[in-house]
């Protein structure tokens, strides 16, 4: 149950337009409880699905959830065919509430790298709540933000060598259309859980301008009331993006 004096505390003019979280400790839950690894896992589908609810009663534009990394590769087999067990699990259960929730699905990362009836499942999920205006929710799957910018930087080269696009012609706005992520804004916030104080090849050149909130909490017991405290530290923050506090009072 969402705790009502928390969520008076925040100020819904002044929400992030876009949180993305990184869910860590679903491993350390399990061993803490004596449990295998993949019961971590499970656990913390969950927690998502509270989080996406909130998220959505927040009337938040977008949030992402850094879901499986191209690093993950390299877990035992055990534990990855466990996570794509979770991921079809999930998508199979969720697709009808995204629509009657007015939410939006939306991946990004090398998707291609997934069993074919994962990619069948997110291509139909994707398809099914493509006509929704609601929030848009994004899993964040087989992705690296370092694998993202070179695929980016790929793509932008092969359009020059077929004369599409002049160098003189790439500046940012450019380059960031070329991003996995557009059109939707860069994340406000990105929420971490289990005390781990870095960001993890996550959306790197799109939190040039993020506020970073760390959470000692590991991912299963992550509660509503954490997400709504670490929404009420980001707007405790001064955004000044390379300005001046004059200059904002201005703006």
């Amino acid at each position: 149950m969402v705790n009502t004096t928390l969520q008076e505390k925040i100020d819904p003019n002044r929400l992030p337009r876009h949180v993305a979280i990184i869910m860590d400790g679903n491993g350390r839950w399990a061993q803490n409880n004596s449990l295998p690894r993949i019961e971590g896992h499970w656990a913390g589908v969950k927690v998502v699905d509270r989080i996406v609810t909130l998220s959505r009663k927040l009337k938040l534009e977008a949030l992402t959830l850094y879901s499986f990394s191209d690093e993950n590769w390299n877990r035992p087999s055990v534990e990855i065919n466990t996570l794509m067990k979770i991921l079809d699990y999930y998508l199979k259960k969720e697709v009808k509430r995204m629509k009657d929730e007015n939410i939006r699905f939306n991946t990004i990362g090398h998707v291609e790298d997934l069993p074919e009836a994962i990619q069948k499942l997110i291509r139909h999920s994707i398809e099914d709540t493509s006509n929704n205006t609601g929030m848009i929710l994004t899993l964040a799957l087989s992705y690296g933000g370092r694998q993202e910018i070179i695929d980016a930087v790929k793509n932008i080269a092969e359009q020059v060598r077929l004369g599409q696009i002049r160098p003189d012609e790439i500046d940012l706005s450019m380059f960031e259309s070329f991003l996995s992520t557009h059109p939707i804004p860069d994340p406000d916030l990105i929420i971490r859980t289990s005390g781990e104080r870095r960001i993890s090849n996550f959306l790197l050149y799109q939190s040039a301008y993020t506020e970073l909130h760390y959470n000692d909490v590991l991912w299963p017991d992550f509660s509503d009331d954490d997400f709504l405290n670490a929404i009420i530290d980001y707007q405790s923050r001064d955004r000044r993006f390379g300005m001046t506090q004059e200059q904002i009072a201005k703006a």
